[in-house]
C-alpha cells in the first residue's frame, strides 16, 4: 500500500463525512471568533481597535480556511494526518490566547503559532505524499509561501510597536494573494485549480459549520450578557430580538442557495476554482457580518433602552448588511444570479441606519430583525407556493 493510499481520502465518488478530529478542531475556533468578538466589545469601537479586529479576523480565518483546504484532501483516519490535526489545534489555541494583546505583549506568540500553524501543516502535506503525486507541487509551492511571509510574521511579532503593523500587512497580503496568482514558484512554476480536486459535499459541509460555529458564539455572548445584567423584562425582550435577528441569519443561509451551492460545487468541472473564490474568499464577509451582529447583540442588551453610538448603529445594521452582501456574492459565484428581494433588504438596512439615533437600541434591533425575519418568509419556498394566486381551472 503506497504513502499516497494511506493518507489521502478515496476518491470513490462516495461521501466524504465530517469527522470527530475536525469538529475538535472546530473548538478551538469557537473560542478564536469568542476572542474576536470581546476584543471589539471592550475596545469602546475606536477606529483603531475595529481595524485591528478586522485584520485579526483575516488571520484567523486564513488559519482555518487551509486547515480545511488540507482535510480535504487527507483522511483524518490516518495517525499521521490526525497527528497533524492536533498539532494545528494546539497551534490555533495558542494564537487564539494571544488574540487580545496580539499588537502588544503577546505579539511574538501569535505570530509563532502562527506560522508554526502554517509552516508545519504545509510542510506535512509534503511528507505525506508520494514525489509522483500531483498534489506533492501543489503543497511545495504552498511551503515556500508560507516561509517568505512567516519571515514578516516574525519579523514583526519582534520589532518596535510602531513598525509591527506595517510588517504583518505584508505578511498577510503575502498570504491573501498566494491562492490568486496559483502559488507561482520560481523553477518550481504556477499550480492550476483543477490540480485542487475537492470533495464539493464535505468542503461545502466544513463551512457550514463554521457558520454555525460563528452563530453559536453570538447567542454564547448575549446569553452570558443577559445573565450577568439581571433578566429584567426588557432584558429578556432584548435576548429574544438577539435570538430572532440570528435565527433568521441562520435561516437565510442554510436555505435553498446552500444546498443548490453544494450541489453545484460538486458537480462542477473545476471545483478548485470554484472552491477558492466562493469559499475561501466570499464567505469572509459573511463570517464578519456574524461577528459585527454579536457585537450589536451585546451592545442591545447591555443598553436595551438608550441610543447607540454612531460606532454601535453601524455594528447593529452594518452586520446584517454585510451578510446579506457577502451571500449575495457567494450566490452570484455559485448560481449566476442575485436575489433583488436581499439586495432590498440591504436598502431597508441602510435606511434604518439613517434613524438610528433617533430611536433606543430595542426599537432599532427590532426593525432590523424583522427586515430579516420577513427576507426569511418571502425566500421560504413552501410558503411562497402557499401565497402564489392558483391557476382559474378553465371551463
Amino acid at each position: 500500500m503506497t504513502a499516497t493510499s494511506r493518507h489521502l481520502r478515496p476518491r470513490d465518488g462516495g461521501a466524504q463525512p465530517t469527522t470527530t478530529v475536525e469538529l475538535f478542531f472546530d473548538l478551538v475556533y469557537v473560542f478564536a471568533v469568542t476572542q474576536l468578538s470581546h476584543l471589539v466589545i471592550g475596545s469602546n469601537l475606536s477606529l483603531v481597535s475595529l481595524g485591528r479586529a478586522a485584520f485579526l479576523l483575516l488571520v484567523v480565518w486564513w488559519a482555518w480556511i487551509y486547515t480545511t483546504w488540507m482535510v480535504n484532501w487527507f483522511d483524518p483516519g490516518s495517525g499521521a494526518v490526525r497527528l497533524v490535526l492536533v498539532g494545528v489545534s494546539l497551534a490555533s489555541l495558542l494564537m487564539s490566547a494571544a488574540i487580545p494583546d496580539a499588537f502588544g505583549g503577546d505579539s511574538i506568540l501569535f505570530a509563532s503559532a502562527y506560522v508554526a500553524m502554517q509552516v508545519g501543516r504545509n510542510t506535512a502535506g509534503v511528507r505525506l505524499l508520494e514525489s509522483d503525486h500531483v498534489l506533492r507541487r501543489t503543497f511545495e509551492r504552498i511551503v515556500v509561501w508560507s516561509l517568505v511571509s512567516s519571515a514578516f510574521w516574525l519579523a514583526g511579532g519582534l520589532v518596535a510597536h510602531s513598525v509591527r503593523p506595517a510588517l504583518w500587512g505584508i505578511a498577510l497580503l503575502i498570504d491573501l494573494t498566494a491562492p490568486l496568482v496559483g502559488y507561482w514558484t520560481p523553477r518550481l512554476g504556477r499550480s492550476q485549480t483543477s490540480d485542487w480536486a475537492v470533495e464539493g459535499g464535505h468542503f461545502a459541509e466544513r463551512f457550514q459549520a463554521f457558520i454555525i460555529i460563528a452563530l453559536g458564539e453570538s447567542i454564547v455572548v448575549t446569553g452570558a450578557t443577559a445573565s450577568a445584567r439581571g433578566l429584567t423584562t426588557e432584558i429578556v425582550l432584548a435576548l429574544t430580538v438577539a435570538f430572532l435577528g440570528s435565527g433568521a441569519l441562520w435561516w437565510l443561509y442554510f436555505g435553498e442557495v446552500a444546498e443548490r451551492s453544494r450541489r453545484h460545487l460538486a458537480e462542477s468541472e473545476d471545483p478548485g476554482r470554484l472552491a477558492r473564490d466562493a469559499y475561501t474568499y466570499l464567505h469572509l464577509p459573511i463570517v464578519a457580518g456574524i461577528i459585527m451582529v454579536a457585537v450589536a447583540d451585546d451592545l442591545l442588551i447591555a443598553h436595551p433602552t438608550s441610543t447607540l453610538s454612531a460606532a454601535g448603529i453601524v455594528m447593529t445594521v452594518g452586520g446584517p448588511a454585510l451578510y446579506l452582501a457577502g451571500e449575495s456574492l457567494f450566490r452570484l459565484r455559485m448560481i449566476g444570479s442575485v436575489n433583488p428581494q436581499r439586495i432590498l433588504s440591504v436598502t431597508a438596512l441602510a435606511v434604518l441606519g439613517g434613524v438610528g439615533t433617533q430611536v433606543p437600541a430595542l426599537a432599532l434591533s427590532g426593525a432590523v430583525a424583522l427586515v430579516l425575519i420577513a427576507l426569511s418568509l418571502w425566500e421560504y419556498q413552501p410558503l411562497r407556493a402557499r401565497l402564489r394566486p392558483r391557476a382559474q381551472p378553465s371551463d
